[in-house]
């Protein structure tokens, strides 16, 4: 991109701190509620149902090994992007923790089923909302949405909507499998379906409307 059209590094760091606990705060919503969420998070929602521990860890893990996927695809060694979204998912996993507990304490998981779907609907829209900040932004982010914005970019001509799709493979073949492990499958309903419909255009629908002074400050080099 050209340098008239990145913004400044006090905004771009603004961006990432909003970005991250716009995102957390959005899927501690979604995971409170019980009404399904991303698919992503239903993916790292029932690996902690297997092996018995809270939703943070298979989130760091399973971010980590995303990272090291995300160098492959730009098929360049990124240190500072590596290292950036690992300490991006560390944070990220542990307020996402803080925000669950918080409203599983609020009783949020026993209200009424049409509010939680209402407040899961909310969660989504707040994660993709924080999605579009931080990806525009781009100094670091979870290693899933920079999956997303190098797809997008570098593989499928700027389409957000085929490039979130695709990204969606993944977590689908961790369903497959825990299920096959389990016989269960949790964090699954209507709200993952919408999240799975509504995502990528949220986030197009967010990067027109939402912060309209924020660039996208892409800085991989296009391959040839």
């Amino acid at each position: 991109m050209n340098k008239q059209q990145n913004n400044s590094m006090s905004i771009r760091i603004l961006a990432l701190v909003v970005g991250l606990l716009l995102n957390a705060f959005g899927n501690g919503l979604t995971v409170s509620t019980t009404v399904g969420t991303s698919p992503w998070t239903v993916s790292e929602v029932n690996i902690a149902e297997l092996i018995g521990t809270t939703v943070g860890l298979p989130m760091f893990v399973v971010g980590t090994l995303t990272a090291i996927a995300n160098q492959l695809l730009i098929r360049q060694w990124d240190k500072w992007r590596f290292f950036g979204e690992v300490a991006f998912i560390a944070c990220f996993s542990s307020f996402v923790d803080i925000f669950v507990n918080f409203f599983n304490h609020c009783g949020v998981p026993t209200l009424p089923f049409i509010v939680r779907t209402g407040l899961c609907f909310l969660g989504v829209a707040i994660f993709c909302c924080a999605i579009s900040i931080y990806q525009r932004a781009n100094l670091v982010m979870h290693p899933n949405d920079d999956t997303t914005n190098i797809l997008r970019f570098l593989y499928c001509h700027n389409k957000v909507v085929v490039a979130q799709l695709v990204n969606f493979i993944p977590p689908i073949v961790i369903m497959v499998v825990t299920f096959c492990l389990s016989g269960r499958l949790y964090a699954i309903n209507v709200g993952t379906l919408f999240a799975l419909l509504a995502n990528g255009p949220l986030i197009g629908f967010f990067d027109r409307h939402i912060w309209h002074g924020l660039k996208h400050n892409f800085r991989v080099k296009q391959m040839n």
